[in-house]
């Protein structure tokens, strides 16, 4: 595993101090104004100085990141008895792959990972045309090393010593493609993926995009049994996509700052196994009943509104990187050391008949920490009937998955 600390502050010409901060948001939207006369620091048009204040300006810094920022960097200061700050220099320690790197989630993936301070290397894998998107990002002028792997002879070098794993791979449903056909490429791909995951870097955070993530997480779990090495905390199905469109929708319907409101969504990643649970959102809101059937339906079918918006000519792939994104960021600081670390995904779970369940978990250096099942607790009639509706298409999922790899062995 990498150094447990990511990010180091150099204050002045001789001193140093430590800080954990990450760049996207844990669960809000926000973001950390460095007020200086000198000194611009050239990442992320950030600039630091002589003082340090939170505003919700950028969607990057959650505020919990900026008031830890600010604590830290501040105690780190009078420790060392500075009264001024020249900049801050991030020394970062953790290594990502992006497996499907070359595709429509991974390039805009790869972009937002390279700008993080936690990641020192980043490996980008495709079967083709992954070359040219490393070395574009190489050229960005931020901390981590970025590296190529094309190809299956290389896909086991894309992932020694790598800290996290992230698999968007996967192919989009193609006229005459039936959805089974997609089901059994896609299936097919990520055990493949996982084999390798499982044989090179087992102790690792997997994070699944390949859909449908109700079916490949349960596939993934079962290829890393086979191989001796299944370690349910580590293994995530990413659903962060679902929250942030709850966000945004909930903030737009009810004119709320964005920074402000986090919708908790539980269940799966399809159709109405996605459950926002607009009850729970926070700052308290009220909904009428016909409030909360809209923005149920439009959450749940968010991804048929962007394809039909791109007339058939994609899907959210942007708004899914950056979903991603922030959960790489969020692993990656709980990696590090934060202990205050949430974020809704799909993981092994037994807050209900379900084995795999979409729910917040806390984060921390081992992966899930805790389910929280206190969403769960008080729903309304609505909720509590969306809940039970959705378990029999989720479970079903489940046992596709589960039937797929009995016809598919793992290699050993």
């Amino acid at each position: 595993m990498a150094a447990t600390s990511a990010t180091t502050l150099s204050i002045g010409s001789n001193t140093s101090a430590s800080i954990k901060v990450g760049l996207l948001s844990q669960s809000k939207a926000s973001g950390v104004k460095f007020t200086s006369k000198n000194y611009p620091w050239s990442f992320s048009a950030l600039k630091v100085t002589n003082s340090v204040s939170c505003e919700s300006e950028s969607s990057f810094l959650s505020s919990e990141s900026c008031a830890a920022l600010k604590r830290s960097y501040i105690t780190k200061a009078r420790k060392h008895n500075l009264r001024s700050y020249s900049y801050v220099q991030p020394q970062a320690s953790y290594k990502v792959a992006i497996l499907g790197a070359a595709g429509g989630i991974g390039q805009p993936l790869a972009l937002l990972i390279k700008m993080s301070p936690l990641v020192s290397e980043l490996n980008l894998y495709d079967m083709v045309n992954v070359k040219g998107v490393a070395a574009d990002l190489s050229h960005c002028n931020t901390l981590s090393k970025v590296s190529d792997f094309t190809g299956t002879s290389q896909l086991a070098d894309s992932l020694k010593g790598v800290n996290v794993v992230v698999i968007p791979a996967g192919v989009p449903r193609k006229p005459g493609m039936t959805r089974d056909d997609l089901f059994n490429i896609n299936a097919n791909i990520v055990k493949t993926l996982v084999e390798a995951v499982a044989d090179n870097c087992p102790d690792a955070f997997i994070h699944i995009i390949s859909n449908p993530v109700n079916s490949t997480v349960p596939i993934a779990a079962e290829v890393l049994k086979q191989k001796g090495v299944y370690d349910p905390k580590k293994l995530f199905g990413v659903t962060t996509l679902d929250v942030v469109r709850a966000n945004t929708f909930v903030a737009q319907k009810k004119n709320l700052k964005l920074i402000d409101v986090d919708v908790p969504v539980v269940g799966g990643h399809a159709g109405i196994t996605i459950l926002p649970l607009l009850t729970k959102t926070k700052p308290s809101v009220s909904f009428t009943d016909e409030e909360v059937q809209e923005l149920t339906v439009r959450i749940q079918n968010a991804g048929t509104e962007v394809v039909e918006a791109k007339a058939g000519a994609g899907s959210a792939t942007l708004s899914m990187a950056y979903a991603a994104a922030r959960f790489v960021e969020s692993s990656l600081r709980a990696l590090d050391g934060d202990s205050d670390v949430y974020e809704c995904c799909y993981v092994q779970s037994d807050l209900n008949d379900l084995p795999f369940f979409a729910s917040r978990v806390k984060l921390g250096k081992n992966g899930v920490e805790a389910l929280i099942s206190s969403d769960l607790q008080g729903l309304t009639e609505y909720e509590q009937k969306a809940l039970e509706a959705l378990k029999p298409e989720l479970q079903a999922s489940i046992e596709k998955g589960l039937a797929f790899l009995q016809k598919q062995p793992v290699s050993a």
